[in-house]
């Protein structure tokens, strides 16, 4: 069976890594474990699509591409990835329509914030329009349940839980002993970080954790930090962990996501605040190479790390708090092994993307069955 997947926010092939692309692409690869084959119907993006005249009419020949790449492909369903009012799809209900087959979204998005403001009032009424066409709405946030819970009835409304392949991100003990050789941290605990250096509230974060790590230094706890990502903001952050670390922090650069894996094995926790963090990908894939996690309890962080059990939340806006919670774990060996060891437990039994992101498979089969 082929099935259309269409991504208006980013193409899952785009070359800036995010969140966003990675649960894309591992939506991809479920489906594609489960035996459907899967189209890319048009790589247009919609961002901003009503606030950019211009681009309607590239909007409208992007339907047209993707009605014939559908009806060429003979696709019997369309499942649009990511959709919302900065990224309405208006694609997917219209092909899905013209052809008869279902249409299902995955990770919608509904608030009714937009709708006030006249220059989001249209990309609301899009994306509003492409939710209520859905057969059936996948989302992976609870508090895109509650909202879309608003709009939709229950039985359309299919919650998930996001996932990763674990195996990824695999402990490897040969690739953490020449790591940490390489970056000469030798007993020391190493916290490992990964972020895109946005200015936005990614660079936020890693401030934040710069100078929670910089004030344990001066109290003289002993750890290494290893930074992993690039972007705009790196000259400084750079600036920033010199004056907070100096000596005791090492920029990785841009690691690709297959070698990130043997980075967060080299390390001994995971620390990254996620403010306002959607979900935060990063997590899981360090949970399952092994390393507890310590985070702020901030948007959908507690959905993907256990309180407690695979890392240590601590309150928004709380830095003491987030010192202790760091230190706790920088001083204690036997509860980061403990903690890390059911943090890979924890990702395997919970968020195995081929298991979660089957059921997806499964309701397009039976949505297609009944078209």
């Amino acid at each position: 069976m082929k099935v259309a997947l269409y991504a208006p926010f980013k193409p899952l092939d785009h070359p800036a890594p995010s969140g966003d692309r990675t649960i894309g692409r591992e939506l991809a690869a479920a489906l594609a474990e489960q035996g459907l084959e899967v189209v890319v119907p048009t790589r247009f993006r919609s961002r901003w699509l009503s606030a950019r005249p211009l681009s309607w009419l590239a909007a409208l020949a992007a339907r047209r591409e993707a009605l014939g790449a559908a009806r060429r492909e003979g696709v019997a369903a369309f499942l649009t990835y990511h959709t919302y009012y900065k990224s309405p799809d208006v694609v997917g209900p219209y092909v899905a329509r013209t052809l008869g087959i279902p249409y299902v979204i995955f990770q919608g998005i509904y608030s009714t914030k937009p709708r006030r403001r006249l220059a989001t009032r249209l990309g609301f009424e899009l994306n509003r329009r492409a939710l209520l066409a859905a057969r059936a709405v996948f989302t992976n946030r609870r508090l895109d349940a509650a909202n879309l819970g608003r709009l939709l009835p229950c039985e359309r409304i299919i919650p998930v839980r996001p996932g990763i392949d674990p195996a990824l991100f695999a402990f490897d003990a040969a690739a953490r002993r020449e790591l940490r050789q390489a970056w000469g941290v030798g007993e020391a605990p190493v916290v490992v970080t990964a972020a895109m250096f946005r200015d936005d509230v990614k660079s936020e974060s890693l401030a934040y954790l710069f100078r929670c790590l910089g004030a344990l230094a001066r109290e003289g706890l002993a750890f290494f930090l290893a930074v992993a990502g690039d972007g705009p903001m790196r000259e400084p952050l750079a600036a920033l962990a010199a004056r907070e670390l100096p000596g005791r922090h090492l920029f990785l650069g841009l690691v690709a996501r297959e070698a990130l894996g043997a980075v967060y094995g080299a390390g001994d926790l995971f620390a990254f605040p996620g403010i306002r963090e959607s979900l935060g990908m990063v997590y899981l894939e360090a949970q399952a190479a092994g390393l507890p996690v310590v985070a702020l309890a901030d948007g959908g962080v507690p959905e993907v790390v256990e309180p407690g059990i695979t890392g240590l939340l601590t309150p928004p806006g709380d830095a003491g708090a987030y010192r202790q919670a760091l230190r706790a774990l920088l001083v204690d060996k036997a509860r980061r092994r403990d903690m890390g060891e059911a943090a890979s437990l924890y990702v395997r039994a919970e968020h195995d993307s081929g298991r979660n992101y089957g059921a997806v498979a499964a309701v397009l089969r039976r949505l297609a069955g009944r078209a």
